[in-house]
């Protein structure tokens, strides 16, 4: 018997080592093919109200995500009202039905379930997720939340305190004021996109709760919304209970607000503005002008173009700043896309006194865009692109997030099912021509928070263009 086993062992050994020497460790894996995304269908339904339903059945594990999505966001703020479309969103479930806000927390929590309101400049949201078995009992609170919300005046003045706060705390934050100063530039003061969502201190202090129950009254209503639904669930289980929980819901005979905000004027020469903030530890750089629509076409094409030039951690401007030259711990740039078009910006905190240094190297990456892309970086990153696609659908969570890509930007139903294959199909000329049309690093806005005593001097003698110094007083108001 010792003797067998000995001889096992020695020919385990034997296989080992032969496989090792075998193995060719040189090179990677190969990458196989992208995977096909098989989605489930969106079965879509309306209430007796009118409240369009979308349900995608997902039954691989007990939970149901329930997603109210309102197709009005902060873009649907009154002018000298910014900023009111986001409080009425987070206002929300501070008080709905016949609960205050801590009442309202304690019956969802004892419920297992989790329920948050949101906003963006497009839509706002009331989400809820919750165990299937307790889902007849969290519907009418959710229900509460997104019908009948009370708008407490002592939780509106908490709120509005902490955001007063968050503003005066940001004058010293060089990141906080780069977020301020980069769109209040690009799409200019009167611009909706050019003032932050949650407003600025003077229309914060003069908002009241009427002013949110106006903006609810004109934009919360069937006729302006549609209820997610994605989980354990199958129609039959789950329209009655919807229709139960938000079948009431009636507008109130106030005529919808589309919120349409017109695109930007493009800008058309390059300037560079400086704002002053004394001893900061960094400078905060932001680079771009006005972008696209999420409506775009090249929608699939933007996503390859900018992985490569800062979308991912091994795009172009990440491995230039930080890894090859340590200017800063991260460099990017992003397409970010609304209804109307959004900024287009490349964007980096580094080092102080390697600013210029840095923004050498940004224009050095923006303009080499502009020439073809190579044909083993273009494969990576439409791989990177492509694979990574189909993991953003793998929660209930996330496909209801995804979902709500299709309500807000009215999308087609196959938006999601042709990405991969239009990902796939990208070309070197498409980015080229891509690249020739949204990134023009001539015409760009360079904005630069820092401390000027020390880059001011090193930034004029790269003569990128006209600078201008922008007060920080001017960014509150």
């Amino acid at each position: 018997m010792k003797e067998t086993l000995t001889l096992v062992a020695v020919a385990l050994v034997a296989t080992v080592a032969l496989t090792a020497q075998q193995a060719d460790r040189k090179q990677p894996p190969g990458i196989g093919p992208a995977p096909s995304l098989k989605l489930p269908a969106i079965q879509k339904h309306q209430l007796s109200n009118g409240l369009a339903v979308w349900i995608v059945e997902h039954h691989e594990v007990p939970l149901a995500q329930i997603n109210l999505i309102v197709r009005s966001g902060s873009a649907a703020d009154p002018i000298g009202k910014y900023g009111v479309g986001s409080l009425t969103a987070a206002m929300l479930d501070e008080g709905a039905g016949a609960r205050a806000a801590l009442d309202l927390a304690d019956a969802i929590e004892f419920l297992g379930a989790n329920l948050s309101t949101a906003s963006t400049f497009d839509a706002s949201a009331v989400r809820m997720s919750v165990p299937v078995s307790k889902l007849s009992e969290a519907l009418p609170l959710m229900a509460d939340v997104a019908l009948r919300p009370s708008f407490p005046v002592a939780e509106l003045d908490r709120l509005r305190k902490e955001r007063l706060t968050g503003l005066l705390q940001a004058r010293d934050n060089v990141g906080a004021l780069i977020q301020l100063a980069f769109p209040r530039i690009v799409f200019g003061p009167t611009h909706r996109y050019g003032t932050s969502a949650n407003g600025l201190p003077a229309t914060i202090e003069s908002l009241t709760a009427d002013d949110l129950k106006t903006f609810y009254r004109a934009h919360f209503r069937p006729d302006n919304a549609t209820l997610l639904v994605v989980g354990d669930l199958t129609p039959a289980s789950a329209l009655p209970m919807l229709e139960q929980a938000f079948g009431g819901w009636k507008s109130e005979g106030m005529p919808a607000l589309v919120a349409e905000v017109p695109n930007a004027p493009q800008l058309s020469q390059r300037q560079v503005y400086l704002v002053d903030k004394p001893q900061a530890a960094q400078s905060q750089i932001r680079i771009g002008w006005v972008g696209v629509s999420r409506s775009t076409p090249d929608y699939a094409v933007l996503e390859v173009l900018n992985t490569v030039l800062g979308g991912s951690f091994t795009s172009r401007l990440n491995q230039n700043l930080r890894e090859k030259n340590g200017y800063a711990y991260g460099a990017s740039s992003a397409f970010d896309m609304r209804l109307s078009a959004g900024p287009f910006l490349a964007a980096a905190g580094v080092q102080t006194d390697k600013t210029a240094d840095a923004l050498r190297e940004f224009f050095n990456e923006l303009n080499g865009i502009l020439t073809p892309v190579p044909a083993d970086e273009l494969a990576k990153a439409k791989n990177y692109v492509a694979l990574g696609f189909p993991g953003e659908f793998e929660t209930t969570g996330d496909m209801a997030r995804k979902l709500e890509e299709l309500v807000i930007y009215n999308l087609p139903a196959a938006t999601f099912s042709n990405f991969v294959p239009g990902v796939t199909a990208v070309t070197a000329a498409d980015l080229q021509r891509a690249a020739a049309r949204f990134i023009q690093p001539e015409k760009m806005a360079v904005v630069v928070v820092g401390d000027l005593k020390v880059i001011e001097g090193p930034i004029r003698a790269l003569n990128l263009g006209p600078i201008t110094h922008v007060p920080i007083d001017n960014l509150f108001r």
